[in-house]
C-alpha cells in the first residue's frame, strides 16, 4: 500500500509533464496536472483509459471532439480516445492512465 498527499506533490509545467508522475506500473500511471489560467493540454491520442479528478478549479475537456466542463469535485472517465484540455481560471487535476 502507498499513500500520497496530493496537495503536497510538486507540479511542473506541461513541457516537463513526466516529472508530474507520482506512481507508475506496467498497467497504471498517476500524475498531477496543474494548469494556470489560459493554459491547456494539446490534443493527444490516448491509448489508455483516462480518469481525471478535479481537485481545484474548472477545465474544459474534449474527448473525440465532444466537449465537457469538469468542476472541482467531479471525475471524468474515458476509454482510449483523442483528448485535449484547457482552463480559463486554472485547475489542479489528478490524472490516471490505465492500460488493458
Amino acid at each position: 500500500m502507498k499513500v500520497f498527499d496530493l496537495m503536497k506533490i510538486n507540479t511542473y509545467p506541461y513541457e516537463e509533464r513526466d516529472k508530474n508522475v507520482f506512481f507508475k506500473s506496467k498497467r497504471f500511471k498517476a500524475r498531477m496536472i496543474k494548469l494556470k489560467a489560459g493554459e491547456g493540454i494539446p490534443t493527444c491520442e490516448m491509448q489508455s483509459f483516462v480518469i481525471f479528478y478535479v481537485i481545484e478549479g474548472t477545465a474544459e475537456v474534449s474527448v473525440n471532439n465532444e466537449n465537457q466542463i469538469i468542476n472541482q469535485g467531479q471525475c471524468m472517465i474515458t476509454e482510449p480516445s483523442t483528448l485535449s484540455l484547457k482552463t480559463e481560471e486554472g485547475v489542479l487535476i489528478v490524472g490516471f492512465q490505465i492500460n488493458e
